[in-house]
């Protein structure tokens, strides 16, 4: 199993950031999502589903993603959710956000990827713990490049 957890000070507005992990949106910090469909909205967030299409290269995987924890306050906004990727891998994420000033959010991802069979545990040893940390940085980065851009509108 592979976890991880990082922390990133981003100047904007905490509002403007969250505004980024909307559906509508999403693509923007996460360009390899290509669909984004709900399946289910649940009052309150929690255990609403969605179908997304993720591509990588020419192959496209299709997965239900399940909302397990959603907060939003004007001081923290947290969202975790969780799916099963190629019957191969249980990941779970949490994106959440702290209001530290007018122009300043604390910005956590935080996860976990988890071998379900074989394959998975076999693969998640070989992509490692280092490929993780830089998928995990490069889009931390590219929601800040997003904020920033999103902010100066």
């Amino acid at each position: 199993m592979i976890k991880w957890y990082e922390e990133k000070i981003i100047p904007v507005n905490i509002e403007t950031i969250w505004t980024l992990f909307e559906l509508e949106n999403i693509q923007r910090i996460m360009p390899n999502v290509i669909e984004n469909k709900v399946i289910e909205k649940k009052e309150g967030v929690v255990g609403s589903t969605y179908q997304q299409k993720y591509k990588e290269g020419k192959r496209v995987e299709t997965y239900i993603v399940e909302d397990l924890e959603y907060e939003n306050t004007p001081d923290k906004k947290h969202n975790k959710s969780g799916f099963t990727l190629a019957k191969a891998f249980e990941i779970e994420v949490a994106f959440t956000l702290i209001k530290l000033s007018e122009n300043e959010t604390k910005f956590i991802y935080q996860g976990q990827n988890k071998g379900v069979n074989f394959l998975g545990k076999v693969l998640l040893k070989m992509g490692g713990e280092k490929n993780n940390n830089k998928v995990v940085r490069d889009f931390m980065g590219l929601v800040e490049k997003e904020a920033l851009k999103e902010a100066e509108k």
